[in-house]
Parts: structure tokens; C-alpha cells; sequence
């Protein structure tokens, strides 16, 4: 269960009482996720989401996440926004932890993916990454390429306990990367806000249309493309993992209509996701073997 720090009724109480929202009448612990301790928040005035910022975090990181999101939402992208105390302040502490409230979004993310899914998909990240494109805060992707050698070197003596030759492989692979890692911002590859982890279980839908978009504390300024190649990775290969080239034509699809994009980020897809497979794969391999 993603709940890594207890709250009291009482700190609960006194925390709410910052905000207008009104009379405080439950909360209880939600078991997804595993960055931070999260609560769906019940007052008198509706939902929330109360988020307990836990040490993986920097500090430093949160006011561009929440900012984002305030950003985001007055731009018309269907995300949580980030709920302001009586003194305009989103971001405080709760238990010793920094935390925040935002809006509850409904919907259900889905459990069996469609096209027609992939499709509302690529439409919304192309919508995110152009209402990104005039926020002024910049925030480096800290599990982009340069992050990724060092990550397998704390693993690598045990990577083969996961399976035979593992170790191996992600070095070889990581050679291929380093020498061919296209370049980024001016002269490189488009670039700006992305989200860096749009999982299914982060975008919601109802009635098959996207209705929210979550979890945006991954998000930095990266290439757009590469932030596709995480989509094409988490929506368009099936169980027995064979990839789904119909999930994957309409994704794309549906980005070019919003936001089309170039050749060479065309090109570079492949690669893009083969590294974001590889950024996933060794934050977890790491968590596997010394994360209780």
C-alpha cells in the first residue's frame, strides 16, 4: 500500500482548516502508487487528493510539479490543480512532510487497453506538450540517459539473480545508447514539458474519452519524442508481449493531428523507446533487489 507516513484525525483537522474547502469528513490511504503517501479527502464542499510528499522527492522539485499543474489546467488540460490555502500557498507540511491537495478527477483508467484508447492518448500528450510549451519553469529529466550507467552499476553484481545474462545485456545496451542518444533543445530534437510517466494507470477515461490526466512528478523538460516512446512501451505491446502495431498507428495518428512532428524525431523513435524501456527497467531492477 502507498501510504509511507500515517496522519492522525487531528493533524488532519488542523491541516484542512488552511484551506476553503470547507468541513474535514474522512480520509482514506490509496493503495496506488509507490512514490508518495496518498489520501482520498472528503470535506463538506467535495473530493480531493491530500499527497504527502515522501524522500524520493526534492523539495526543490515541487513547485515546478504543482505549478504544472496550474498551468496546465488554466490551459485547458484536464489534470488535477493544486488547491491554495487561505494564504495563496499550495505547498506546506503535514507531519513533518512537505504536502499538498488537488482536485479529484473521475474516471477509470483502463484495465484492457483499446485503440481507440491510444488514440484519445496520442490526442492528449500532443495537447500537453503544446499548452507546456509557454511555462516559463524548467525542471532537468534526473533519469535521463547520463542517470542510467550509474543506476546499473549499483545493480549490475546481482542484476543476474533477476535472470541469467541480464547484467550483460543492459551494459551492451547502454553502450548502444551513449554512442547514439540524439541531442536535445536547439539543434537537437524538439523539446519542452513532458510528462515522463503516462502509464495507463495515470490517465483516466469515461465513456472511452480521456477525461484526466495524473501523477505529474515525473515531469521535466525532455524531447517530446521521447515521451512517446514511454507511451508506445506502457500502451501498445499485449500481455504475451507482442506489439500491437494497429494501438500504436492510432496513437501517433492522433498526436500528428495535434502537434505533427519531424523526420528525424521519426527516426530517433525506436531508440527513444528502447531508452525509456531502459529507464523503467533499472528503477525497478534496483527496487527489486534492495527496496523491502
Amino acid at each position: 500500500m502507498a501510504v509511507y507516513t500515517e496522519v492522525g484525525d487531528d493533524d488532519l483537522v488542523q491541516f484542512s482548516a488552511e484551506y476553503d474547502i470547507g468541513e474535514f469528513l474522512s480520509c482514506k490511504g490509496i493503495a496506488e502508487g509507490i512514490e508518495n503517501s496518498n489520501f482520498a479527502l472528503t470535506t463538506s464542499t467535495g473530493n480531493y487528493i491530500l499527497t504527502l510528499y515522501e524522500k524520493r522527492v526534492d523539495p526543490a522539485d515541487l513547485p515546478f510539479f504543482l505549478g504544472l499543474m496550474d498551468h496546465l489546467a488554466e490551459a485547458g488540460i484536464p489534470c488535477p490543480t493544486p488547491v491554495h490555502g487561505r494564504d495563496g500557498e499550495a505547498l506546506r507540511q503535514l507531519c513533518g512532510k512537505p504536502a499538498a491537495i488537488v482536485t479529484f478527477l473521475s474516471g477509470m483508467w483502463p484495465r484492457r487497453i483499446s485503440p481507440d484508447h491510444a488514440a484519445e492518448l496520442g490526442r492528449g500528450l500532443a495537447e500537453l506538450h503544446l499548452a507546456g510549451a509557454d511555462f516559463a519553469m524548467t525542471r532537468a529529466n534526473g533519469l535521463s540517459l547520463n542517470s542510467w550507467r550509474p543506476l546499473l552499476e549499483k545493480s549490475e553484481s546481482r542484476a543476474d539473480e533477476v535472470a541469467p545474462g541480464l547484467a550483460g545485456e543492459l551494459s551492451g545496451e547502454l553502450d548502444e545508447m551513449e554512442a547514439d542518444w540524439p541531442a536535445s533543445g536547439p539543434g537537437g530534437l524538439p523539446s519542452g514539458v513532458i510528462h515522463a510517466d503516462l502509464f495507463p494507470d495515470n490517465v483516466f477515461f469515461r465513456d472511452a474519452k480521456l477525461a484526466g490526466l495524473i501523477d505529474f512528478y515525473f515531469a521535466c523538460t525532455d524531447m517530446f519524442a521521447y515521451d512517446l516512446g514511454i507511451c508506445l512501451n506502457a500502451w501498445c505491446f499485449e500481455p504475451d508481449l507482442s506489439f500491437n502495431v494497429t494501438k500504436a498507428r492510432r496513437l501517433l495518428t492522433a498526436y500528428r493531428k495535434v502537434r505533427d512532428f519531424s523526420d528525424a524525431e521519426l527516426t530517433a523513435l525506436p531508440l527513444l523507446a528502447r531508452g525509456a524501456a531502459m529507464r523503467f527497467l533499472l528503477t525497478r531492477l534496483y527496487d527489486w533487489l534492495y527496496t523491502p
